[in-house]
């Protein structure tokens, strides 16, 4: 094989043989905490454990206004005990709703705003060592104002703060590490390699 010449690639058909499973916890929200035992795929060595965090998966949105600018959040995060610069973002918790539907959503929710075009950006897996959390990373352009009807935020969500950061000083913080959200990190990293950044690049449609 020409390694020079080969192509990265994920390997989604290799699952290996669970030879048992038991939920240490479940809540009733959406999380639940699982043991496995697994085997190597080869029949070699004993089985060995690894927990699994249960997600069903989580939509961020990178929006982009006519000025080049970002809508940012400002959230308390317990686990990490800091007030993180963040993106609109939130659980596929609702089925079957496509990825983009959840991602407009929680754009209105979160930011009170709607979008004309939509892109896809990337998709991630959070942190694959311990959960089977996947992330689907949207850019929105053409943006306006909406309301957020009924919706009431409540616990971190009611001490959110937003900001429009522009781009530059956005993707400038995640370098020298002043912002260090993950998901904040990948969408404007992958903008800027794909030029979608600028007002002149603009997002088709979804």
């Amino acid at each position: 094989m020409d390694t020079e010449r080969a192509m990265p690639s994920d390997r989604p058909d290799e699952s290996w043989p669970v030879t048992e499973s038991t939920y240490l916890y479940r809540d009733s929200w959406v999380v639940a905490l699982r043991a496995d035992r697994i085997l190597p795929p080869h029949g070699g060595g004993e089985p060995f454990r690894r927990l699994v965090v249960e997600h069903p998966g989580a939509v961020v949105v990178l929006a982009i206004d006519d000025d080049r600018r970002v809508l940012c959040l400002k959230q308390y995060r317990h686990p990490v005990r800091h007030v993180l610069v963040e993106l609109p973002a939130g659980l596929r918790d609702a089925g079957d709703e496509p990825a983009v539907e959840t991602a407009k959503r929680e754009l209105v929710e979160e930011a009170e705003l709607v979008a004309e075009n939509w892109t896809h950006l990337l998709s991630t897996w959070s942190s694959p060592g311990i959960t089977d959390e996947r992330m689907e990373i949207f850019l929105a352009t053409g943006l306006s104002e909406a309301s957020r009807g009924d919706f009431v935020p409540d616990h971190e969500e009611a001490e959110m703060e937003t900001m429009w950061v522009p781009f530059d000083d956005l993707l400038a913080g995640v370098l020298d590490g002043r912002v260090a959200d993950g998901p904040v990190a990948q969408a404007v990293l992958a903008a800027r390699v794909r030029g979608l950044d600028r007002v002149d690049e603009r997002a088709t449609p979804e």
